[in-house]
């Protein structure tokens, strides 16, 4: 089992939203964050440089199944790239899941996801 993380721009929410529904991955976890990449706007201040401004970003946190992993990543590469791909088009983590525990029926691992 792993967890993917994934860090995308807002506006492309809805297109990795459908295009992980068409890959038949429909359990997900959306968190509005805020973030700094690569991004560069360093900015000034009475000639002081100063941190960058936090940016609004969107995370994905989907448990999947060790074959899933390949596909999800693939869907939301594809779907959450701007067509000339940018900086800050976002970041995707995968993490070893240890256990999931499905609370109402206390099923536990792969079958629990």
């Amino acid at each position: 089992m792993k967890l993917i993380t994934a860090i995308i721009q807002p506006d492309r929410l809805d297109h990795v939203r459908e295009a992980l529904i068409q890959a038949d991955i429909t359990r997900i976890t959306v968190s509005r964050v805020s973030g700094h990449g690569r991004q560069e706007d360093i900015e000034y201040y009475r000639g002081q440089k100063i941190a960058p401004n936090l940016l609004p970003k969107v995370r994905l946190d989907i448990a999947v199944n060790d074959q899933f992993v390949n596909v999800t990543v693939d869907t939301i590469v594809a779907a959450a790239r701007h067509e000339s791909g940018e900086i800050g088009d976002g970041k995707i983590f995968i993490t070893p899941l240890e256990e999931c525990v499905r609370i109402r029926t206390n099923e536990r691992g792969g079958s629990a996801i």
